[in-house]
């Protein structure tokens, strides 16, 4: 590396005999510039707005600098933007970007940057469900918990005919001394064991949990709640649980049954469930020693535990003989059998609740949903909410302005890297801000039709009805 002629220059090899230098000395330059369709996409979904007024600010308004608003919008826009953590908004409230998403781009106070630091948003994440001396701000548990599913019912246009509500418990390692930690033997590790649930790609619950109990603890209340909102504004919908073995208990069987719910859960096989598809197994494996290929059977029957179970109830077993062993399957379901075959049921239906746990990935990879290293449980439930929210942002993105192109299915990841992180020149003039991005942006195309089509969606909002 050749000598540096200045401590704010950094040299690397010539090209073509002329020097390479480089500084951060460029002025009013964001590496976000993208994120301008994350405030159009919030116009169109009016999240934070919504979300803002799940909280209760008793600050005295003559004294305050950022609104309960900016704040909220401040702290999704970063994580959604790959800023997981809060000191990293210690310089990002001078980013250009970040005034521009918050309509402020300048402080009232000298001391101020127009987007708030790391202690502030600290404040705003440990808040308390009623305001205190050193906490103004409280936050209202049952309200966001409401918007999640608001915004789940507003993103369809009509009720769909019906609905699959996919249910299902993760792991959330800790490194510290976390209240309410529990070491966990299947995960190996002390964690949390929070419950999530989506439709598709929707996010309806994130409800962290301890993880010393049930991976169904709390799931009846849920889906109650969340049944009875949906049902308020689509009473028609036809709505089916579906779940892995974990959430096969009675408790939610006999729930769903009370209340016309349709359930496909997974059952832990026994002695007693291989014992109803033996023949079944030696059919699959003298095939498939003959073929030198894996083979299957499924069968129906009715059936029922010897001591927890309130009554028969129908299972879907498959019979598969694979690499020279059995691999028995079974799930449970309130479906009869006119209306969906044994094997469409396992293999089209049961199966395809995998792709739940892409989701779940999304949301810890990308989004950052398993960073829960604050104190207290409270503080840390609030956390998953803001991680939620940032999920649901970029899926109101995808949903709106990204359908029909390359990146319809893409992960909230993939969207950042191509649509978000674009490096520009931001001006501010007396008539308008020009934020001029790079002109050598590979996606510069989807990244313009995204922004019309969220544009358009905005001023359809916005107009009045």
């Amino acid at each position: 590396m050749p000598t540096e002629c200045s401590s704010d220059l950094f040299g690397f090899a010539p090209v073509e005999g002329r020097q390479v230098v480089a500084g951060f000395d460029g002025g009013a330059i964001s590496s976000d510039a993208g994120a301008l369709l994350l405030g159009v996409t919030d116009r169109t979904v009016g999240m934070m707005d919504r979300f803002a007024s799940c909280f209760h600010d008793e600050r005295r308004a003559e004294w305050i600098e950022h609104e309960v608003v900016t704040l909220i919008g401040q702290r999704v826009f970063g994580i959604a933007l790959g800023y997981e953590d809060l000191n990293d908004h210690d310089e990002l409230r001078h980013d250009p970007m970040m005034a521009v998403l918050a309509g402020k781009l300048e402080a009232r106070r000298e001391d101020c940057a127009p987007v708030a630091g790391k202690s502030t948003l600290n404040r705003l994440e440990l808040s308390k469900l009623e305001p205190t001396r050193y906490h103004k701000i409280s936050h209202n548990p049952v309200a966001i918990k409401k918007l999640l599913v608001d915004l789940f019912l507003e993103a369809h246009k009509r009720a769909p005919k019906q609905i699959i509500l996919d249910l299902d418990a993760t792991d959330d390692p800790l490194h510290g001394q976390q209240e309410g930690r529990f070491f966990h033997g299947y995960y190996d590790c002390y964690c949390y064991l929070p419950l999530y649930v989506f439709c598709g790609r929707h996010l309806l619950v994130a409800k962290l949990r301890r993880a010393d109990m049930d991976a169904a603890a709390g799931a009846v209340e849920e889906v109650a709640r969340i049944v009875a909102q949906i049902r308020a504004r689509w009473p028609r919908t036809r709505i089916l649980l579906r779940a892995d073995s974990g959430f096969a208990r009675e408790e939610l069987m006999a729930w769903c049954e009370a209340n016309s719910v349709d359930f496909l859960f997974g059952l832990a096989k026994n002695d007693r469930l291989i014992a109803e598809i033996k023949t079944e197994l030696d059919r699959a494996a003298a095939k498939s020693r003959r073929t030198g290929k894996p083979e299957r059977r499924f069968k129906n029957f009715m059936w029922m535990t010897r001591r927890t179970w309130s009554r028969r109830r129908r299972i879907v077993a498959k019979a598969e003989w694979t690499q020279g062993e059995a691999n028995p399957r079974f799930v449970v379901t309130s479906l009869a059998r006119g209306e969906c075959k044994a094997k469409h049921l396992y293999e089209k239906v049961y199966c395809a609740r995998g792709d739940m746990e892409n989701r779940i990935k999304e949301c810890q990879l990308d989004l950052y949903a398993d960073r829960t290293s604050t104190a207290t449980m409270r503080a840390n439930q609030l956390r998953l909410w803001f991680y939620s929210m940032a999920y649901i942002l970029l899926c109101a993105t995808r949903r709106i302005g990204l359908h029909g192109t390359e990146l319809a299915k893409a992960t909230c990841g993939t969207i950042r890297l191509k649509l978000l992180k674009i490096g520009a020149i931001v001006r501010v003039s007396v008539r308008r801000i020009k934020v001029a991005m790079a002109s050598s942006c590979p996606t510069a195309q989807l990244w313009a039709l995204a922004a019309t089509r969220l544009g358009a969606a905005a001023k359809t909002r916005a107009s009045p009805a």
